[in-house]
């Protein structure tokens, strides 16, 4: 029985709250040919799916073949890509960092959607030299217009120890207790912010 239950005298059953899961994506920030996301994608994915609390699912945006914004007719793209966000309840980014900042694929396919993004929670999984961290500040400043709100815990993964010659992933088992809590927090998010869409 929760407080305000105890608080007014009503008891409240399992059956009475709808326990339907959120559903997350996972997307992957990169297009580039020889790209390690799908392999960092994949990993968060089995972490999460391990947990049972959510739907998860990796977004890759290069199948989505988005162009730049405003060079062509995207419409069909587009709208399948305004599609698949709207048919989320929160994200998890996985993020590479290109001269301090995140890729121009992810920048774009941002671009490419405004209310599918609206009152959503994410969590940011970055990599690079000095573990994506400046890719992951401006990835912050861009969710914030968004209105998607960020959560704090961030799996910050080094090219130097998480990465075998900098194209195999290989994680230290230190970055678990991380990535949970990331997902503990976009969860915990999610779940408020549907109430507000």
């Amino acid at each position: 029985m929760g407080f305000l239950d105890k608080l007014f005298g009503k008891t409240t059953t399992e059956e009475e709250i709808p326990m339907s899961k959120l559903n997350i994506g996972i997307i992957l920030g990169s297009t580039r040919q020889g790209r390690v996301s799908p392999q960092v994608g994949e990993w968060v994915k089995s972490v999460a799916d391990k947990r049972g609390d959510a739907n998860y699912e990796i977004v890759d945006i290069a199948d989505f073949k988005l162009p730049l914004l405003g060079e062509a007719d995207a419409t069909e793209q587009a709208t399948a890509w305004n599609t698949k966000l709207a048919s989320l309840d929160g994200f998890v980014f996985i993020v590479q960092e290109y001269n301090h900042s995140i890729s121009a694929s992810l920048k774009n396919a941002l671009d490419y959607a405004r209310d599918a993004w609206n009152n959503k929670a994410a969590g940011i999984v970055s990599y690079g030299s000095v573990g994506g961290a400046r890719a992951a500040e401006h990835l912050r400043g861009i969710l914030g217009e968004l209105s998607v709100a960020d959560v704090r815990v961030h799996p910050a993964l080094s090219l130097f120890t998480d990465f075998e010659n900098g194209t195999v992933f290989k994680p230290a088992d230190l970055h678990l207790t991380n990535v949970n809590g990331m997902l503990d927090q976009v969860l915990a998010w999610s779940g408020a912010l549907k109430t507000l869409r």
